[in-house]
């Protein structure tokens, strides 16, 4: 089975805004540059046939259509699952037998092989199957067999609404680039150590070089260096969003598997 993906993104200027204090100004940037790596990944899986990105940000639009994804207005302009019923829905106007599947846009980490999987796992059943993000608690893919409205229900508690709503939960070993949202430095954190795209890693080099006084010990360091400096820019993240919750920010929710 081929999957048709949609995938939501908020005008950029609005995007990722629990991160501003982790990453600082490169926010914007880094919330652009996740969907790419996101989208350019998916585009890569195997199980994939299109990928569809809901946004009303013209740089995001141009910027992910030059990947090859289908850029669809977000024209109910009411929410994240507006959004996703709209591109759904855009999705089965072209092909009305497609399976269609919601991925977030923050998962820079992402991976086709593990994506691969879990569409696989999707797809042995008929009906809806979601599976849930690392902090076990929101979800990062929900998917709907041919014929079966796509329900979404994202936002909080996510995980919780699909399964009750008769969502099936996917559950497999292995996939941790396909639960690794991120919306805080901590999250950030933890997909530098498993591994972020190429846009994402870039971008991140080149924030950190800019801004010496920020404790990245990664400031300077050559391009070719690529483990130490993204170990660096790991470490750095975890040191800005540990400093966020000294401050009071929220207690990121993406402890460990």
């Amino acid at each position: 089975m081929e999957w048709s993906l949609v995938v939501p993104l908020k005008p950029l200027a609005a995007a990722k805004s629990r991160l501003a204090e982790a990453v600082g100004p490169v926010r914007p940037g880094l919330a652009l540059a996740f969907a790419q790596d996101t989208v350019a990944a998916a585009l890569a899986c195997e199980a994939v046939r299109n990928v569809t990105v809901v946004t009303d940000d013209p740089l995001a639009s141009a910027a992910l259509s030059a990947l090859g994804a289908r850029i669809r207005a977000d024209s109910p302009a009411a929410g994240l699952n507006a959004a996703l019923r709209h591109g759904a829905d855009a999705v089965r106007a072209r092909h009305p037998g497609a399976a269609v599947a919601a991925l977030n846009a923050d998962l820079p980490a992402l991976r086709p092989a593990e994506l691969a999987a879990v569409l696989r796992a999707a797809a042995r059943r008929p009906g809806r199957a979601f599976l849930a993000d690392a902090a076990g608690i929101g979800t990062t893919l929900l998917a709907a067999t041919a014929g079966i409205p796509l329900v979404p229900a994202f936002g909080g508690p996510s995980r919780a609404r699909h399964r009750a709503s008769g969502a099936r939960e996917i559950v497999l070993p292995d996939v941790d680039s396909v639960r690794r949202d991120v919306d805080t430095g901590e999250d950030l954190a933890a997909a530098l150590a498993l591994g972020v795209g190429p846009r994402t890693r870039a971008l991140l080099r080149a924030g950190l070089r800019a801004a010496p006084g920020d404790g990245a010990t990664a400031n300077g360091a050559p391009d070719s260096a690529a483990g130490d400096s993204e170990a660096a820019t790991s470490e750095a993240a975890g040191s800005k969003a540990a400093g966020c919750r000294a401050a009071g920010a929220p207690a990121p929710g993406s402890g460990a598997r």
